[in-house]
């Protein structure tokens, strides 16, 4: 499933496009995706105005000016491609090429925008995700959000929040840092590279990081530092190129070139000084990458 990096890197790629265009037509070639459409659902994005392209945690979300948001999630396989009348591109850079096949492009949206006409093509082979038309006045309550957590891209995320949000935690701080509903849209990816970075072991308990006070400690402060840089540092490279996963472009991405522990089991740990190897353990299901020298 793609994390935040790549849908952010994806709503770059759609955003020039889409802002400020009118949707002239729209077309769904299934009654449903992971989830049926909403009621109307063509009819109530054509003739509409595209105010902004914008994302939440995982979600790309599309200000209309009817007074609705356009939700979309990407599932497991989703991608966009746009056809302009120049060429065709895809918005996303992930690592493993991602279905061109016809036969899965579920939703065709077309714009008349600042860049002319285009077609804004869906495409999801596993059909895990999703569209629905929200109330802008309801975006905060309604069921996609009222449980997600802060984004991990600003500096409301520090040490002392980590430290308030986590003070009750003792489960391992992995299982805590994939939590939506405390830090939006952090995924198996970017949490193993960010503990790494850290220096904080996945399997310490997230409560040993925290102050009973909920004041920052060193370690809290670290992992507030490290989580804010790799996101950035993804979204900079365009993501990070995982599987069924492509930029709007249709290039690759290049960000998994740089994965310090991540898939990087029995490889030399990169840390300056350290002799050890990565290691990898499963926790709760997922496989989580670690170096059992430098982080404690």
């Amino acid at each position: 499933m793609p994390e935040l990096p790549e849908v952010e890197t994806v709503r770059r790629g759609l955003a020039p496009v889409m802002e400020g265009g009118m949707i002239e037509k729209a077309v769904i070639n299934r009654p449903n995706l992971r989830f049926p459409f909403p009621e109307n659902f063509t009819s109530r994005l054509e003739g509409q105005k595209v105010l902004s392209v914008g994302r939440r945690a995982k979600y790309l979300v599309l200000d209309l000016a009817s007074g609705e948001v356009l939700v979309m999630h990407l599932g497991m396989s989703g991608s966009y491609r746009i056809e302009l009348a120049e060429g065709v591109s895809a918005p996303g850079i992930f690592h493993h090429p991602r279905s061109e096949a016809q036969k899965h492009d579920h939703v065709i949206i077309s714009v008349n925008g600042p860049h002319g006409r285009a077609n804004i093509i869906y495409n999801d082979p596993r059909r895990f995700g999703y569209m629905d038309l929200v109330a802008r006045s309801e975006m905060e309550t309604h069921k996609h959000f009222v449980n997600v957590g802060i984004e991990p891209t600003g500096n409301a995320l520090d040490g002392a929040l980590i430290s308030q949000l986590f003070a009750s935690k003792s489960a391992p701080l992995k299982a805590v840092l994939l939590d939506q509903s405390l830090i939006a849209g952090l995924g198996n990816i970017y949490v193993c590279e960010a503990l790494w970075r850290a220096g904080l072991s996945p399997e310490r308990k997230a409560n040993t990081i925290t102050r009973k006070d909920g004041k920052a400690t060193k370690r809290s402060e670290l992992l507030a530092t490290s989580i804010r840089e790799i996101i950035a540092d993804a979204i900079k490279a365009g993501g990070s190129s995982l599987r069924d996963h492509k930029q709007t472009d249709g290039s690759m991405g290049y960000f998994q070139h740089t994965f310090n522990v991540y898939d990087q089991e029995d490889k030399p740990c990169k840390s300056n000084g350290c002799k050890s190897t990565i290691k990898r353990i499963v926790q709760s299901g997922r496989s989580t990458f670690f170096c059992p020298t430098c982080q404690r």
